[in-house]
């Protein structure tokens, strides 16, 4: 089952991410990139927003992959819903961080904008579990090691 929750990872460049701070959550559409085994999910943002802050606050975060937009026809009950459980990164070394820009901008150049101004940060969130929703009843759970 990890190899399918992996897939749709794979498949899909835009998920929900979730921070929280002062118990209090907060949701972001976001665009990302996944490194080759999913273990790390790439993404940016400004580092003057409300979820850089609530993420320097509380690194727990949980992110939204589903199949909504192919599934939403007559059939809903087959839409895939995957939560990944992870936890906040900043890329500190500069090479690294220069890919995973890269990266990001190869899969998603509308973000060149974004990314060419001073206060954007890419991070990385480490994957810790993931639970997907196949369907209307059918979930699966798997620990990242």
């Amino acid at each position: 089952m990890l190899k399918k929750m992996k897939k749709l990872v794979r498949e899909k460049d835009v998920c929900v991410l979730a921070t929280v701070m002062d118990n209090v959550p907060h949701c972001s559409l976001m665009s990302y990139v996944p490194d080759r085994n999913c273990r790390e999910i790439y993404m940016m943002t400004q580092k003057g927003t409300k979820k850089f802050r609530n993420l320097a606050a509380n690194r727990t975060v949980s992110l939204l992959i589903d199949t909504r937009e192919e599934d939403c026809g007559a059939d809903r009950a087959r839409i895939r819903a995957l939560t990944v459980n992870g936890v906040f990164s900043a890329i500190g070394n500069k090479a690294k961080n220069r890919l995973v820009r890269q990266k990001l901008l190869k899969k998603h150049p509308q973000l060149k904008p974004f990314a060419e101004d001073p206060d954007a940060e890419v991070f990385a969130v480490k994957v810790k579990s993931l639970q997907l929703l196949d369907g209307v009843k059918d979930s699966y759970f798997e620990k990242v090691k």
